[in-house]
């Protein structure tokens, strides 16, 4: 399918605009000319999920070859299949075409942090990690740069009742004799030892939710994007093309379905907190428990993201830093010979002892790696 590209240009030199997380505006980057964005009064909506997922149930949704004409160079190029908004890799002039999924995005939050800002969190981050390789330390170089996501999430709003059955535990304690060793003598004395009794349970929670937060894109892995939480959304603003102006947009590759059973574990994990406060007692068994979900809504919304790759000893490194808090998630990889090297100072003597001393959580992380690499190797 041919697509033509929308992209905004300066209206005194006529180089591309592109926004910027610091004047929260378009901006030049030849004659340094400022566009505002005007703010927008648009109310940002929430949409009914029963509705949406039996809507899609009746629709084919297909990925389509997506053939961009830039109206900068004219050059023509292919942009990837989930990709709404890019760079046009002739003249580098930012990109933006029409959305083909059925379900598109009408609210979105900005960048706010610049990309100097997110090497910042991110070298913080990386000087934070245990025994990580000194090439990782130095990897974010001048020259190195992130690059800018617009990736998209669903936000699930819901109330659900739970109903359950399990077991109250509560603590009492019984005097029992017992031998005892004291001042190196073997005694016998009367001490309180702790029982549990069991009384079964049975009860209905009630709970709400609002815009829990699930990736939907497969470009990088969900559990990285799920540990970039959380996002203020409340924060979010209608839906502008200028906002993306200058950085790669996605549409969403896991369904409004799928996305809404993930949802369902990061409330159930909520739910199950809530049914052993009313259970009560020092301790909780949950036996049997049904959840009904209802007054279910949904938003298709844009988040921002700076992403990096580490390559190192052949495999490849993932990171991602959040554009609205600097929070950063990704693979970590080890050096184990950082990890030999502050083991190997148990046995250096006077040495490695006064290093033992005055580095004990050091000594005992590089003696959990060598342990788990004993084991792995055996």
């Amino acid at each position: 399918m041919k697509f033509k590209s929308i992209n905004f240009t300066c209206k005194n030199c006529g180089a591309p605009l592109r926004f910027s997380p610091i004047e929260e505006s378009l901006k030049c980057e030849f004659c340094q000319t400022i566009e505002t964005i005007d703010s927008s009064l648009k109310e940002i909506k929430e949409y009914n999920l029963k509705e949406a997922l039996a809507e899609l149930n009746r629709q084919n949704e297909k990925e389509i070859n997506k053939e961009v004409k830039c109206t900068k160079c004219a050059a023509t190029f292919t942009m990837n299949p989930y990709s709404f908004s890019s760079n046009c890799p002739y003249c580098g002039a930012p990109a933006i075409i029409d959305f083909v999924k059925e379900i598109t995005p009408h609210s979105l939050i900005p960048f706010q942090l610049s990309q100097k800002e997110a090497k910042e969190a991110f070298k913080r981050w990386v000087g934070s990690l245990w025994f990580a390789p000194s090439k990782l330390t130095k990897f974010l170089r001048d020259d190195e740069k992130l690059k800018g996501y617009y990736l998209p999430y669903w936000t699930y709003d819901a109330k659900t009742v739970s109903d359950y059955y399990g077991q109250r535990g509560d603590i009492y304690y019984v005097t029992v004799e017992r031998n005892v060793i004291v001042n190196g003598r073997e005694v016998r004395q009367r001490v309180q030892e702790p029982r549990i009794r069991w009384t079964p349970v049975s009860g209905r929670v009630h709970n709400e939710f609002d815009d829990i937060t699930i990736g939907a894109s497969k470009s990088i892995s969900y559990t990285i994007l799920d540990n970039l939480a959380p996002w203020h959304t409340d924060r979010l603003v209608p839906f502008n093309e200028k906002y993306l102006a200058g950085f790669t947009s996605e549409e969403y590759t896991i369904g409004l379905d799928n996305g809404f059973e993930l949802a369902k574990v990061k409330m159930n994990s909520v739910i199950v907190q809530t049914v052993r406060y009313d259970i009560g007692g020092d301790q909780q068994q949950i036996t049997s428990l049904k959840t009904n979900y209802y007054d279910t809504s949904y938003k298709n919304v844009l988040f921002p993201i700076w992403t990096a790759q580490f390559k190192w000893k052949n495999r490849t490194y993932n990171y991602a830093i959040n554009a609205q808090t600097g929070k950063v998630s990704g693979e970590r990889p080890y050096s184990w010979l950082k990890i030999a090297l502050v083991a190997g100072t148990l046995s250096t003597g006077v040495g490695g002892a006064i290093y033992i001393d005055e580095h004990p959580q050091i000594i005992k992380k590089a003696s959990q790696f060598l342990h788990l690499l004993s084991v792995n190797k055996s």
